[in-house]
């Protein structure tokens, strides 16, 4: 069976006074969910920054013992040169020999000043790595706090949501595609997400521009859908509004 334009309005109507109840259960829970989001946002990034300095500690660690353990092999050299240098057969070979000795030396001094440089960065590294674990502590105490604040907010809230959403789906069954895009093309459009208002003293609810009283007939007639000339919003009469209402209304209190 054909939906006429009474339905299609009566529909669209509901579905606005049903989006506008979702609304202000939105706005109860105000900015939570967001900071929620972000606080987990946060957690994760610092979590990650943990793994990343974590991964500097050990690769700073690995590179001192690597300059010890080359430390150890040019101390070794070093002897094993001394050594050889009072068995040398002349003068050329005992030069050559304390030129490898110098060098090493030079070696070693340069292993101790990179140790020193990556014992300063694994020091900073780990001191980073406690600042950054009291910032996660603390996040998650806030995170913990936001989780708890917006679980009761959700629990007084849901059951209704649940309804205004199942009210929602059975709205959108008889409205074609056409007037639902443009049904969420205005919402979208508008500050107050009003897309279908009612008239209220022959002006549009929605920016009070009055409505020529031809306007106002064919809208009363309920053979087609009318929309304001002045702000594009989808409008309905008085009494269907009203009637539409009550209807909502008695449905909703039933939860309550």
């Amino acid at each position: 069976m054909e939906t006429t334009v009474e339905q299609k309005l009566i529909s669209l109507f509901n579905l606005q006074l049903i989006d506008s109840k979702i609304d202000k259960i939105h706005n109860i829970r105000g900015e939570l969910p967001v900071e929620v989001s972000d606080l987990e946002d946060e957690v994760t990034g610092l979590s990650t920054r943990v793994d990343k300095l974590t991964q500097e500690v050990q690769h700073f660690k690995h590179s001192i013992d690597d300059r010890k353990n080359f430390i150890k092999e040019s101390n070794s050299n070093i002897i094993k040169y001394e050594g050889q240098q009072n068995n040398v057969k002349n003068n050329r070979e005992f030069l050559a020999l304390s030129k490898e000795i110098e060098l090493q030396k030079l070696e070693i001094m340069a292993a101790e000043k990179k140790i020193k440089e990556y014992q300063f960065n694994l020091e900073d590294r780990k001191s980073q790595i406690e600042y950054t674990k009291a910032q996660i502590d603390e996040r998650k105490k806030d995170l913990t706090i936001k989780k708890e604040e917006l679980a009761n907010i959700v629990a007084d809230t849901q059951k209704e949501e649940d309804f205004l959403m199942s009210l929602r789906g059975n709205a959108e069954v008889i409205i074609d595609d056409r007037y639902k895009n443009a049904y969420t093309r205005i919402r979208a459009g508008v500050k107050n997400k009003l897309a279908v208002v009612s008239v209220e003293r022959n002006a549009c609810a929605g920016c009070f521009s009055k409505l020529p009283p031809q306007r106002q007939l064919d809208m009363r007639q309920r053979k087609k859908i009318i929309v304001c000339e002045n702000c594009g919003r989808i409008l309905i009469d008085h009494e269907l509004a009203e009637e539409t209402k009550i209807e909502i209304e008695n449905k909703v209190a039933v939860l309550h």
